[in-house]
């Protein structure tokens, strides 16, 4: 068994959580989830994606609906539980939709975080993983990105949200040597739980690329937008190394073991595949493995997005004994089993049913 037990997972409820949420009970620890909602499909008697996760693994969850921005519901849930660290999911992270609000992006994520922090300390729990993004690496300067590649200089709002709070990890770490935290840096997530129980269901029109393509593959969208083809790579569209989800969700249960055997302070690790994929190489595998014909449209890049990035992950294995190992073709495969077995994502129960009888409605 881990030497830690009880594990809190916030933002348990979405895409990436859920499905590390899976790993980690697999891998014998407890799990403590919180969710307000705001990127997830759940209500006040809990989250699909996280009853689907018990279902897969035959253990129970303690699951809240909570907001970190309420900082009393936080402590209370602290009072509760002994725990022993906690993975921070818990975040707004729609590029797009950060340009267009930027102050309700600094305010759910730096606030979240801060109060997170403060009743962590006020509980004496100083272990936490945290989900950053390689969007604080900016446009790179060179590829592929180490962890050593300077941050900072941010094409969006969501970013830098992620930057700022790695900057505030780093003084808080210095002020406390209590503190013992691993900044994981997510190259670019798709794919879903090979059950095809859970998956990703987004929540917002300003959607990530594979759900997109699955639902113009499934008919219920004409076209793939793709957003620019003149950047400076073979084909003209972007480049972005696509990681499994479940490889994503194992680099989490990696660096748990680390934390519970050493006291690292800090350590920032990248989590990607080491291979950048175009969007066209993308939409290319996908058809192929699905037998699925996808249209695309091309439009102007978009504010923000960057030409081309893609993973070192060699510290990750070197220190986290972690690497991928599935495929784009398995990333493609998964995520469209998860989507024809639940072609309108998770049930909503806020849908308004329509009962038909003898014709009438």
């Amino acid at each position: 068994m881990p030497r830690f037990k009880t594990i809190m997972v916030t933002g348990g409820a979405g895409y990436i959580g859920s499905h590390c949420v899976v790993d980690l009970l697999e891998a014998g620890y407890e799990v403590v989830a919180i969710d307000n909602f705001a990127n997830a499909v759940g209500d006040e008697e809990g989250s699909p994606a996280l009853q689907r996760a018990e279902e897969i693994t035959g253990k129970q969850i303690t699951f809240y609906k909570a907001d970190l921005l309420d900082k009393q519901q936080i402590n209370n849930i602290f009072d509760k539980h002994i725990v022993d660290c906690v993975i921070h999911f818990a975040a707004l992270k729609a590029v797009g939709e950060s340009m267009q609000q930027p102050l309700l992006y600094y305010q759910n994520n730096l606030l979240g975080m801060l109060n997170l922090l403060e009743v962590m300390r006020s509980h004496n729990c100083y272990q936490m993983v945290f989900s950053s993004s390689c969007t604080v690496y900016g446009e790179p300067d060179q590829l592929p990105i180490t962890e050593t590649h300077h941050t900072g200089n941010i094409t969006n709002v969501y970013g830098r949200t992620k930057y700022f709070i790695e900057e505030m990890l780093k003084d808080l770490s210095a002020a406390d040597e209590k503190w013992n935290i691993i900044s994981l840096r997510y190259f670019n997530p798709v794919g879903a739980h090979p059950s095809g129980l859970i998956g990703e269901d987004p929540t917002k029109e300003f959607t990530n690329l594979m759900p997109f393509m699955a639902q113009v593959a499934l008919g219920k969208k004409p076209v793939l937008t793709i957003f620019g083809n003149d950047y400076n790579t073979p084909d003209g569209t972007g480049i972005r190394d696509y990681i499994h989800v479940m490889d994503l969700a194992g680099g989490h249960v990696a660096a748990l073991n680390l934390l519970s055997e050493n006291h690292v302070r800090l350590k920032v690790f990248n989590l990607g595949t080491g291979k950048g994929v175009s969007v066209k190489e993308l939409v290319n595998v996908f058809e192929r493995v699905t037998g699925t014909n996808i249209p695309v449209k091309y439009v102007s890049r978009r504010l923000g997005d960057i030409t081309a990035m893609w993973a070192d992950a060699t510290l990750a294995k070197n220190e986290l004994g972690w690497t991928t190992k599935r495929t784009v073709e398995e990333m493609c495969t998964d995520f469209w089993r998860w989507q024809t077995m639940n072609p309108d994502g998770y049930p909503k129960k806020n849908k308004t049913t329509v009962i038909v009888v003898n014709g009438k409605s």
